[in-house]
């Protein structure tokens, strides 16, 4: 009898720890980084799905993918790069807000170096760049750089605020970018330039392809070398990564040149996709769109703790919110109110005081 009852608790055992499992895995998927940034990107698609027409329709026009979710990811391009550059510098516990200001002065450059002129060759006529597109390329990314080191000099030698040290190049860089162009927008019409920027590759968009290279790049990096765990350490610790031999401040300065970098990537984009460089909006506010693309992916502000990959939705998520509100009807301003609303909730997630007084008040 005691064996007969044996055998009838085994299997009631058995789906007992397999139920203890499911909801154990249940429960790590709910803690999971990712969720929240996924679930509001979920949301924001369900909205559109509902009250905008045709929202996921795609079609194919001269061998290219058209639709509004192409379009979406087309123009979180810049975005995506920004916001990678900016992840590392957050992880470092810096920030920089001249992000917006190196877009335009990459641009101002490439804009001013390919130009344009009207040649006359075999009886027809057509534009050719002031100088090879290459080279001028090349300048742009390198007043970029330019731009980084100048920042990483700032934090990293002379040890200034991030937020101060980068707020003299957001202010000096967009007046730079302005003299440039004498405060005029400067046209392009070189037409290999535009490729970088509303080009189609395999039928997608040529910008998206620069965006992904850039994130697999830096994934590989942070996974497989001690790049990724560096970053972390001096993030949490910096005297104690320097105390256990990492070199913090070369760390730190390399991690600004990486941001403008992207950000010159981005500028290129932008000057690209507009066919012209406005020093006056290209990149405005793309600082604080990075910003909150990054913390909305789960990246600390406090420090030490990334996601290349939430950066990369948080993009998504403002540029899909920025295409709703405008297909919606809506005035424009209102996106900066649902930005500004969206920073204040995500600060107040990351407060360790407001989660320390929710629980209390929960409980």
């Amino acid at each position: 009898m005691s064996a007969s009852m044996d055998s009838k608790l085994i299997p009631e055992a058995a789906g007992d720890s397999g139920l203890q499992a499911l909801l154990a895995r249940m429960t790590r998927m709910a803690r999971h980084p990712l969720l929240r940034p996924l679930a509001a990107l979920a949301a924001l698609l369900l909205i559109d799905l509902l009250l905008v027409p045709g929202f996921f329709r795609l079609e194919i026009k001269d061998g290219h993918l058209y639709g509004a979710l192409v379009d979406i990811v087309n123009r979180a391009a810049p975005l995506m790069l920004a916001a990678l550059g900016m992840t590392l510098v957050i992880a470092t516990r810096g920030v920089d807000i001249s992000v917006g200001a190196v877009v335009a002065i990459s641009g101002a450059v490439a804009a001013l170096l390919i130009g344009g002129k009207m040649v006359v060759v075999g009886g027809v006529s057509q534009y050719v760049s002031n100088v090879p597109m290459a080279w001028a390329l090349a300048a742009a990314i390198g007043a970029a750089l330019l731009c980084g080191a100048w920042n990483g000099l700032l934090v990293a030698v002379l040890g200034l605020q991030p937020i101060i040290a980068t707020l003299i190049l957001m202010v000096a860089g967009r007046g730079l970018a302005q003299l440039l162009t004498d405060g005029q927008i400067i046209t392009v019409y070189y037409k290999p330039f535009f490729f970088i920027g509303g080009g189609y590759l395999f039928g997608l968009p040529f910008s998206l392809y620069i965006a992904l290279g850039m994130f697999v790049l830096l994934a590989l990096l942070m996974r497989k070398t001690a790049l990724g765990l560096f970053i972390q350490s001096v993030g949490i610790n910096p005297v104690a990564s320097r105390l256990a031999g990492i070199r913090t401040a070369a760390l730190i300065f390399f991690v600004y040149i990486f941001c403008s970098f992207c950000a010159g990537l981005a500028g290129l984009m932008v000057a690209s996709n507009i066919k012209s460089a406005d020093a006056n909006n290209a990149g405005l506010l793309l600082e604080l769109d990075a910003i909150l693309a990054v913390t909305l992916g789960g990246t600390s502000l406090a420090g030490g703790k990334f996601s290349l990959v939430g950066s990369v939705i948080g993009a998504l998520i403002i540029q899909t919110l920025t295409y709703t509100i405008y297909s919606l009807g809506v005035p424009p301003e209102v996106n900066m109110v649902v930005k500004s609303i969206v920073v204040f909730l995500v600060c107040l997630s990351q407060s360790p005081e407001f989660r320390r007084i929710f629980k209390a008040v929960k409980s």
